[in-house]
């Protein structure tokens, strides 16, 4: 069977058009909660200095900010390993089941 023959029959499997909206869509919710984090860390920090500057205990001498910053990184990590988690066990299962398919 041809290379172009099985793409073409993977982009009219049904499963495979239902497959790249359900990818596609927790791709935006996941870059969407990622852009707000960033975004809100970095509008804070243009006009609340306040807040960021507010210290974290009475005897302290770290703000508020610092790990506010620390937590925008961690949860860079945590999305992003939420996405490939799903990716390496859902959406590679579902992608190598369409494949299957349009094989036979």
């Amino acid at each position: 069977m041809k290379e172009e023959d099985i793409v073409e029959r993977i982009q009219k499997n049904p499963k495979f058009m239902q497959f790249v909206s359900m990818r596609n869509t927790y791709s935006y919710i996941l870059s969407a909660l990622m852009l707000i984090a960033y975004f809100g860390y970095i509008l804070l920090i243009a006009f609340d200095k306040k807040l960021l500057a507010t210290k974290i205990s009475a005897g302290a001498t770290m703000s508020i900010g610092i790990p506010m910053g620390l937590g925008v990184l961690v949860f860079t990590i945590i999305i992003t390993a939420i996405y490939v988690r799903r990716a390496n066990t859902e959406f590679d299962a579902i992608k190598d089941e369409i494949v299957k398919e349009a094989s036979k």
